[in-house]
């Protein structure tokens, strides 16, 4: 097979589509998430508008143009109480997935120690280790927690935003029916924000709980969050 040298190689550069479709099957999983998200949010968007200014038209008040949608609390509510919940649920896994374990369930590391446990310092010398398992230190401590302290931020965010736009939409609510307005500790304590909250909570538990369950004796061929076919139901892992 005849090959070219790296001077022709470098006038003869890989086509762009080949370099189109190379990025697409790497990122592909990502790309489609992606894709069902936005459009999930854009519809969101739509219904969420519609279904509002027909509860303004109830009220006597003027429908919102989208604009005005995107701050308003019925928006921001029902987006963060969303987001809330699952930064919540897979923080929690994250966490608990550390020490327990779960016998046969794909969705667990093995009864025994794994390569999650391996302490990263051994690797301090390996010159393909993420920077700062080469660098060590406080950065590594912080690096080799990561995940978990991103989905805390990110739960945090979301939990303090919930709570900002359900305040503006009870508020709009108690002004269009002559009612007090409440301060943001008064929603924040109230059973409306708590009942929103772990509505939502409970339902993302249910959901670890099932594909940790299910996994033992259920199998999903080509996924990886499943075991192999012809795995054994005791067989922990994947």
């Amino acid at each position: 097979m005849t090959t070219l040298s790296p001077t022709l190689a470098r006038r003869h550069p890989k086509p762009a589509a080949s370099t189109l479709a190379t990025f697409v099957r790497e990122n592909g999983l990502s790309l489609a998430l992606a894709t069902l998200f936005l459009a999930s949010t854009a519809a969101q968007i739509g219904f969420g508008l519609a279904a509002h200014n027909d509860e303004r038209a109830e009220l006597g008040l003027p429908a919102l143009a989208l604009g005005a949608y995107l701050t308003s609390g019925h928006f921001l509510e029902a987006l963060f109480e969303n987001w809330e919940s699952e930064f919540l649920q897979m923080g929690i896994f994250v966490v608990l997935s550390i020490k327990l374990r779960q016998k046969g369930s794909a969705e667990s590391k093995p009864l025994e120690t794994s390569e999650q446990d391996e302490d990263p310092r051994a690797h301090a010398r390996d010159p393909k280790a993420p920077w700062p398992v080469r660098r060590g230190g406080a950065l590594l401590v912080l690096y080799e927690n990561s995940l978990a302290i991103a989905f805390s931020l990110l739960f945090a965010v979301s939990f303090s935003l919930h709570a900002v736009g359900g305040l503006l939409k009870t508020n709009e609510e108690n002004l269009a029916r002559g009612r007090p307005v409440e301060t943001f500790w008064e929603y924040c304590r109230s059973s409306q924000f708590w009942f929103e909250s772990f509505q939502n909570w409970q339902s993302e538990f249910l959901a670890v709980l099932a594909i940790v369950v299910l996994t033992i004796f259920l199998r999903q061929r080509g996924s990886p969050q499943s075991k192999p076919v012809a795995a054994p139901h005791g067989e922990t892992g994947v």
